[in-house]
């Protein structure tokens, strides 16, 4: 049998096939009137994305490249900076912060679980000298969305900025930079932006780039000033990823002909759809406050969890997401991001429900099927 394989990961994502073409052609310089013209429209494009007013730059990096040049700009050694941690990316605001010497104020919360505002107010009343708030918009490592928009609302009212890891939730979930007031909002290219990974993309607005100017961390390869500077003439201060950045113009057409509303009533229709069909498994959802960028469920009782992961991506080839350490094996993660459509989210729980009769677990053969089907059916344009 010929086995295709199907890639349902929350990054990277499936590269439209119009964007993968792109890939074959022809070099070119990057010091040229044909890549700054290329870039030109690409960074317009982006603001149209981010849904800003402010420069968008373009890093050749991963998203984790944008979270530590965020951190490098923005924060002197010994400043009070507050980290919202309920995941593996939470956590890893925290590391950068703290390899840059940063004191660090932690706020845990349970994985799955959201942050109340009301406790957020209460840290930053108690520390009024917090230079910059750390958070993230989806937290890829359990599904779960947090509320940036009641965030800032928060924020504001301090002297502290917003920044905001939008890697896996930028373009699949609402948030707005400019009309949120986010200060610095970052993303990745191998998410919802649909182009392969290796390349970052970070915004900020006037109130950061006052904090940058007197910054005092030492940078090179992520010093923004430089990449301001640069993209005043559409260009990079470094070799760009050529081919990416071509990519990405490409990808970008793509989102505009759907537009920006379009495409976040897409992945709510494939949040949605997942999910129905989870419950009509009788399984249980990991995140108390699931987004449309990937589902987490827990693995039921007596299943293998890393088996189930493993068995779908090497018999049936649905390749799926484990949960990340501490809670591998404990739920799993399936994605319906980016360039992915309603079949294969059909593919998705039809592998599952396969994996799952393997497995010996019970439940009404099809019910998955039959209840995403319901809710793409209703919902098809």
């Amino acid at each position: 049998m010929i086995k295709k394989k199907y890639l349902l990961t929350p990054g990277p994502t499936p590269v439209p096939e119009k964007v993968l073409a792109i890939a074959s052609e022809p070099i070119i310089h990057h010091r040229t009137p044909e890549f700054s013209k290329i870039y030109k429209e690409m960074s317009e494009d982006l603001k149209y994305v981010f849904q800003t007013k402010n420069d968008v730059y373009t890093l050749t990096s991963s998203g984790t490249g944008a979270m530590e040049s965020a951190v490098v700009n923005l924060v002197s050694k010994g400043d009070k900076v507050l980290v919202i941690n309920g995941g593996k990316f939470g956590e890893r605001w925290g590391q950068i912060a703290r390899t840059y010497g940063a004191e660090v104020l932690e706020e845990k919360i349970e994985w799955g679980d959201d942050l109340p505002t009301e406790r957020l107010e209460e840290i930053l009343d108690k520390n009024k000298d917090i230079k910059v708030v750390f958070s993230t918009l989806s937290e890829t490592s359990t599904g779960t969305v947090y509320d940036i928009k009641s965030f800032s609302e928060v924020v504001r009212n301090y002297d502290a900025l917003l920044v905001v890891d939008g890697i896996s939730g930028l373009a699949a979930t609402e948030c707005p930079m400019d009309e949120w007031e986010i200060d610095v909002l970052i993303t990745g290219s191998q998410k919802s932006l649909m182009i392969p990974p290796g390349t970052a993309y970070i915004s900020l607005n006037d109130k950061a780039w006052k904090v940058i100017e007197k910054n005092s961390t030492p940078s090179y390869y992520f010093d923004l000033k430089k990449y301001k500077k640069s993209h005043a003439k559409d260009t990079t201060p470094y070799t760009p990823a050529l081919t990416l950045i071509i990519q990405q113009r490409e990808a970008l057409k793509l989102i505009k002909e759907t537009t920006l509303e379009g495409l976040l009533e897409h992945h709510k229709i494939l949040g949605n759809a997942m999910r129905s069909a989870i419950k009509a498994l009788d399984l249980e959802l990991f995140s108390k406050k699931p987004g449309n960028i990937l589902t987490s469920v827990k693995v039921p009782e007596g299943i293998d969890g890393n088996q189930l992961v493993k068995s779908m991506q090497y018999k049936y080839m649905a390749h799926i997401s484990n949960a990340q350490d501490p809670m591998k094996g404990k739920f799993f993660r399936i994605a319906h991001l980016g360039y992915m459509g309603a079949f294969d989210v059909m593919t998705a729980i039809s592998a599952l429900e396969m994996t799952l009769m393997d497995m010996g677990y019970k439940f009404e053969h099809g019910a998955g099927i039959r209840a995403a089907q319901k809710i793409l059916q209703e919902n098809w344009k």
